[in-house]
């Protein structure tokens, strides 16, 4: 595999109300999705954005692109996409999980229980998992889902969280979902990984514990579900 096997996807977009911003100002995000040609067939991370309700679409008022067209600008239709991972479950992941019945999707076991969870009603959108035809492979962990591409647990933004590293003949990229929102918040992270090596002494910031195992990968690229911008080392 080469990088250009890695494709975005413009899946939509949502508006982010100020209560829930650092500025206290709305401000407009991304949902992207990725397709990867590897050598199991296309595989695609995430879906887009689904419908949870009145209530949520008027909180975040979001602007959906259709999975198909969004894979009509990479040449592929949905037909073509052979395996689905969601580095989570929650609705601006997986709106479109159920135009893929009858596919593998790959989940973190923990995350898929946490999603079938009666007492966390408000996790996400009940029909958005179990749909007719939803043929979940869940992981415990860390796995190689294809020859060079591995799914890594990146717990934080929720505990069944992962993300996929693909080795790639030109350097390896990681789709890390949304392990972080931000590139500039994943580069603080890895700068705490470095920190100590970098000569810094105590006190100083805890990396993420999952950000020694991606950057063992060598990670050329690192992309994200909710920010166009690209974390290079």
């Amino acid at each position: 595999m080469r990088s250009d096997d890695v494709r975005r996807l413009d899946l939509g977009t949502f508006v982010r109300p100020g209560s829930e911003t650092e500025t206290g100002e709305p401000r407009v995000e991304a949902v992207h999705g990725y397709v990867v040609r590897t050598p199991a067939g296309v595989l695609l991370l995430d879906t887009g954005l689904g419908d949870a309700g009145p209530e949520t679409e008027a909180h975040y008022r979001p602007r959906r692109v259709p999975v198909a067209a969004a894979l009509a600008t990479a040449g592929l239709s949905p037909d073509d996409i052979a395996i689905v991972v969601n580095c989570h479950l929650h609705f601006d992941h997986i709106g479109e999980n159920p135009r893929f019945a009858g596919r593998p999707i790959v989940v973190q076991r923990r995350e898929l229980a946490t999603a079938r969870d009666a007492t966390q009603p408000d996790y996400t959108v009940p029909a958005l998992v179990d749909f007719a035809g939803a043929r979940y492979e869940t992981l415990d962990g860390e796995a190689e889902i294809a020859a060079g591409v591995h799914v890594v647990p990146t717990p934080g933004h929720v505990a069944g969280h992962q993300s996929l590293v693909v080795a790639c003949d030109d350097g390896t990229v990681v789709l890390a979902g949304q392990a972080h929102d931000t590139a500039s918040q994943w580069s603080a992270d890895v700068l705490a990984a470095r920190a100590a090596a970098l000569g810094h002494e105590p006190p100083l910031p805890l990396p993420s514990p999952w950000m020694e195992r991606i950057l063992a990968f060598d990670p050329r690229r690192v992309l994200f579900a909710h920010d166009a911008a690209v974390w290079t080392p």
